[in-house]
């Protein structure tokens, strides 16, 4: 998988650029995506190399900017980078915790041009929003919501749901249109990252998603287009994989904090992959001719039962980060899938979770990822 190569077949343009500005983050949550590796990356991006990255993203063709992190109100430089992001032409989206999105600050953004928020939320309670968080952050996001209409910015509230809170759909989704959200991403724990460690706490029952789904249901019959509620399915409870990033290498490109370019969030977890850093090459050539970014494209990586699957141009394989997670392989048909000879590691993950809930849960912290990823020995 590491080396250049030309491709095999074409390559359109790279349509969504993320820009995880920094892996710092004030919260501490249980289900990040971040890698758990996150405190021994440092060495972020400069104001002027991210510039540089944008204005080689939009040459390629990108059309949206997502600024995420951690936590990218923790950059000093974001609303340079936002005013950039607007020169160029980006449609530009904060992805925010809030903290740190004062109303002097949010004014700052929006002259400077920002297009779009979206506000996390962990919970409709205090009690579980902060203690997921490990932060007493639930009277702060309810100020930056207030803040974010106020600016006049359409508002994505997002809420990651798991067995704590699929309870509480119905509360979710009333805080929702009480604080005025144009959508809300109920999002169910994809498990990278911190939810891998966090996994079992956070695995929910079938009969827990069919209620909450029913519930969604119910409130999208009741208030229309008053606010789009996006209800998305963990993919342990299928027996089909999504077409993950619509496929690798398609439309999506992040660059991480330290400059590595990645075809998905979670890159970076699988080995071997030698991802290219925008330190050192082009977006163009990192796009086009990086081994990592052509290494489960189109369909010549595919091995049965993908390769001969009348389904393979929808779902591409599956997600490759979730074949390594579960079969170590990440070349392997995306267990998730009931045609996969090793499905039953999924269904086994869902039904043994209760029995492994008496390891702690992990807070996501600088001294949790060094614990996890401690230093070699000299």
């Amino acid at each position: 998988m590491a080396g250049w190569t030309e491709p095999s077949h074409r390559t359109g343009p790279p349509l969504w650029l993320l820009a995880e500005l920094t892996y710092r983050c004030p919260l501490h949550c249980v289900f990040c995506y971040n890698p758990t590796r996150h405190a021994r990356i440092t060495q972020e991006l400069s104001t002027a190399e991210w510039v540089n990255v944008m204005q080689q993203a939009r040459a390629l063709g990108a059309a949206q900017l997502g600024f995420s992190g951690g936590e990218p109100l923790l950059r000093d430089d974001l609303e340079e980078l936002v005013a950039e992001a607007r020169r160029l032409g980006f449609y530009t989206n904060l992805i925010t915790s809030g903290v740190g999105l004062t109303p002097a600050r949010a004014q700052r953004l929006h002259d400077a041009g920002l297009d779009h928020v979206q506000l996390s939320f962990q919970d409709s309670t205090r009690e579980l929003n902060d203690f997921l968080s490990h932060t007493r952050t639930f009277e702060l996001k309810q100020r930056v919501a207030r803040t974010i209409k106020d600016q006049g910015w359409p508002m994505v509230m997002n809420c990651v749901l798991h067995r704590h809170n699929l309870p509480h759909v119905d509360k979710i989704i009333e805080m929702a249109l009480d604080l005025g959200a144009e959508y809300l991403e109920l999002a169910n724990t994809q498990y990278y990252g911190w939810a891998w460690v966090n996994r079992d706490h956070l695995m929910p029952t079938r009969e827990q998603l069919l209620h909450a789904e029913a519930v969604v249901n119910q409130y999208r019959e009741r208030i229309g287009n008053r606010c789009r509620l996006l209800f998305v399915v963990p993919d342990y409870f299928e027996d089909r994989p999504k077409a993950c990033m619509n496929g690798w290498g398609s439309v999506f490109l992040s660059v991480a904090p330290d400059g590595l370019a990645m075809p998905c969030h979670n890159a970076r977890e699988l080995p071997g992959l030698a991802l290219p850093s925008v330190r050192e090459h082009t977006l163009a050539e990192i796009w086009q001719r990086s081994g990592a970014f052509n290494a489960f494209r189109g369909e010549d990586w595919m091995r049965e039962p993908c390769r001969s699957c009348h389904e393979r141009h929808k779902d591409f394989g599956g997600c490759r980060c979730q074949a390594f997670q579960i079969t170590g392989d990440a070349a392997n048909t995306d267990p998730v899938c009931s045609k996969s000879p090793q499905h039953e590691r999924v269904l086994r993950l869902v039904r043994e979770a209760p029995a492994r809930r008496h390891i702690p849960i992990v807070f996501r912290s600088d001294a949790e990822s060094r614990l996890l990823h401690p230093e070699p020995a000299p």
